[in-house]
Formats: structure tokens, C-alpha cells, sequence
């Protein structure tokens, strides 16, 4: 017996070095700059740990093993930091790695540059308008007519939708919808941090301190620059000293079709813009909204379609509507019996169609627009009585699934 356990502790002591062995330092650790936030990112070395962490002077967090990066967003801009990383297992860790970093401060440029000219010929006639900016060229899939675009009969996107109806997410004396400010050129810009700095654009961005925040708990803000055209648009937004902070951001020149990077999401889950898929007031008084709408849907897939980006869900039936999925209004459904702005608002969804862009938080499929204390609400209330299976999805590209 004796010799027994003399041979397993002889094991035991053998085999422990060689365990701890396998605890490696990372490789490769580095800092940048990412807005007003640090990120760190490294490579791994180790085999076995069950964490990492990540010190400085006033910060100590613990990291899955999955990760190989972390953003510090409560570093302080023009101050110098020490970071240290390492895998651990258990109570035992390696050896520290360790990187200095200086967060630049952001720059507020006091005066702007000049605004891009517009491309020559007719690349935006046709497109909405917003001030004295072009939403997009008229090719762009928000302004493209897609009456006669083919159907989608590979999936059941529709039949997912059940029993649905439609129902128009504004209205309600200016209650409801998704609010936008138009700013001129010569706004001041102001800092912007962002939980998820790795898919937003950086700032400053030229948004008021008093822009207006969408109610509920998306707490959208956008704001249309004229002059440059560009739209700033921020999720989960709220004010933050000098600047605001948000979940994430994007910055959309409105002059060009460039998407996001593949993989990116934007202010919406989708990756796409907002502003450009809003019904808007005075469109639909003048009778005629001249490109797709924002739909929201209950249950999407892991999977998008072009011009959409990113996907927010893990769900992985294929007849699920994919985030940028193409929906459009049957043609023979009758919206004879409809008046004044639901009519134009139902047009549009025959003639350009929606995409849908997030995840919705009932059992309706959501129409998004404009805040406005001029929409008429005994109008809309008519939308609510169109079925989901009135829609039928559009085919306008690949199913994109990560």
C-alpha cells in the first residue's frame, strides 16, 4: 500500500508542473484607441485556463476564456494607463503580460470642412428629400421600386407571421414613432461613447444636447446634417457630460450606397439606417411615400439579406424572416377603402415595399415612422386591419447566415 500511494504522490508531483505548464502568458497584447475607449486585444498561448483578467490602477475584471480582447469604456481621455493580462485556472494564473496606453482626447474640430459635392448627372432624381439632402440616390434598395420584383417561394417567411396584422408604430398626437432633428453644418460637434465601439463610427458627432430621444427602451436619436448630408445615428442614447453615450452608432453618407461592414449593426439591429425607412408626415400628406418602410417582426433568424448587415438572434429556422428580408404588400389586396394617409402609406408598401430591421416586442408586425403630432390617427387605425398574410416576401438577394 505504502508503495502504492509513494508512486501516486510521485504522479501527482510530476504532473503538477505540467499542468501549470500549459498556463502560458498571452502574446501579442495590444492597446488602441477606439472612440473615447481603450481596447485590448491579445493573442492566446494557453491551454486549459477558465478565465482571463484584465487590471489597471482602478479597474479589475475577469474575461471568459472564449474572449481574446476587452474594451475598457471608463478610461478617461489624455490619461495614461498600465494594463495587465492574464489567463488563470482556477487560483493559479500566469505570468502578467503588460501594455502602456495613452487615450488620446477626442477631436472637436471649431470648424468644419467644407461639405462634399454632389455626384454629377441625375443619380438622385426621384429621391426623397430631407431639407435640402437627397436620402440616397434613387438606385439605393430603400428608393428602388420592387412591384415586380420576383417572389420568394423557397421559405414560409409569410405563414411564420401567423395571424398577425400590421400596425403603424407612430401617431398618437406625437406620442409614438421614432423622432428626427435636422441640424446645419455648422452644429457643433460633441463627444460620442459607445458600449460596443468595435461596430460603431467613432465621433464627435454634430447631435444637440437637446436632441430629442425616441420613448420606450430603444431611446433612438437622429440627427440629419445638412450641407454634408451625412445622418448620425445613435441606440440607446443618453446624455453624458459635454457628449452622449450609446450602445452603439453609425454614421451614413447619404450621397453613396456604401453598407456597413459585413457583420456591423448600426443604431438598429439590422445594421441598415432608420431615417430613410421612416413614413414621414408630410410625404403621406402629399399622397405619395417614395421609398420602403422599417418593419419590426416578432421572431427573426440568425441570417441577413443585402442591404442589411447583422442579425440579432439566434433562431435558426429558415423560414423566419432574416434581417433585411423584403416584404411588400400583395397587389391585389384592396386598399380602395382607404384614406388620406394610410392609403399612401399602404401604396408604398406595394410599390417599394419594407425591410424588416429588428426584433419586435409584441405579436404585430410594426411599421416604424416619424414622430409627428400631424398624423392622423383615425386614418392609420385602418392599417391595423391589414393581415400579415397580405404580405408577401420578395426575393433581392442571398440569405447571408454567420
Amino acid at each position: 500500500m505504502r508503495v502504492i500511494v509513494a508512486v501516486l504522490g510521485a504522479v501527482l508531483l510530476v504532473a503538477a508542473p505540467a499542468e501549470a505548464a500549459r498556463l502560458r502568458p498571452v502574446a501579442k497584447l495590444k492597446a488602441t484607441a477606439k472612440g473615447t475607449s481603450v481596447k485590448l486585444t491579445w493573442k492566446d498561448r494557453a491551454s486549459g485556463e477558465t478565465r482571463y483578467e484584465v487590471r489597471r490602477a482602478g479597474l479589475s475584471v475577469r474575461v471568459a476564456r472564449s474572449r481574446m480582447s476587452y474594451t475598457d469604456r471608463k478610461a478617461k481621455a489624455g490619461k495614461a494607463y498600465r494594463y495587465r493580462v492574464r489567463p488563470c485556472r482556477g487560483k493559479r494564473c500566469a505570468t502578467a503580460r503588460t501594455v502602456r496606453f495613452t487615450l488620446p482626447a477626442p477631436k472637436l474640430p471649431g470648424t468644419p470642412l467644407p461639405p462634399a459635392p454632389a455626384p454629377p448627372g441625375d443619380a438622385f432624381a426621384g429621391s426623397p428629400v430631407i431639407g435640402a439632402c437627397p436620402v440616397f440616390p434613387k438606385d439605393n434598395p430603400w428608393n428602388t421600386d420592387i412591384s415586380q420584383a420576383p417572389v420568394d417561394t423557397s421559405h414560409d417567411y409569410i405563414g411564420s407571421l401567423g395571424s398577425m396584422v400590421l400596425w403603424p408604430d407612430f401617431g398618437g398626437d406625437g406620442e409614438y414613432g421614432i423622432p428626427y432633428v435636422s441640424v446645419p453644418f455648422t452644429q457643433p460637434l460633441v463627444p460620442i461613447s459607445f458600449e460596443v465601439p468595435d461596430e460603431s463610427d467613432p465621433g464627435p458627432y454634430p447631435v444637440p444636447l437637446d436632441a430629442p430621444v425616441e420613448g420606450g427602451g430603444d431611446r433612438h436619436v437622429l440627427s440629419l446634417r445638412q450641407g454634408e448630408c451625412k445622418l448620425f445615428e445613435l441606440y440607446a442614447a443618453s446624455r453624458d457630460g459635454s457628449g452622449w453615450h450609446a450602445y452603439s452608432g453609425a454614421v451614413w453618407d447619404l450621397k453613396s450606397n456604401a453598407l456597413r461592414p459585413e457583420r456591423w449593426t448600426s443604431a438598429d439591429a439590422a445594421g441598415l439606417p432608420m431615417l430613410p425607412g421612416l413614413a414621414r408626415r408630410d410625404e403621406a400628406d402629399a399622397g405619395t411615400i417614395n421609398h420602403a418602410l422599417r418593419i419590426t417582426v416578432p421572431t427573426t433568424q440568425k441570417a441577413y439579406i443585402h442591404p442589411a448587415t447583422h442579425w440579432a438572434s439566434s433562431n435558426t429556422d429558415p423560414n423566419q424572416p432574416p434581417m433585411g428580408l423584403r416584404l411588400r404588400l400583395n397587389a391585389s389586396y384592396d386598399i380602395s377603402g382607404l384614406r388620406g394617409q394610410a392609403k399612401a402609406v399602404a401604396q408604398a408598401l406595394k410599390t417599394y415595399g419594407a425591410l424588416v430591421a429588428d426584433n419586435a416586442g409584441s405579436p404585430r408586425v410594426y411599421i416604424s415612422g416619424a414622430v409627428d403630432r400631424g398624423w392622423n390617427d383615425d386614418d392609420l387605425n385602418a392599417i391595423k386591419q391589414i393581415p400579415a398574410s397580405a404580405l408577401e416576401a420578395v426575393q433581392t438577394g442571398p440569405v447571408i447566415r454567420p
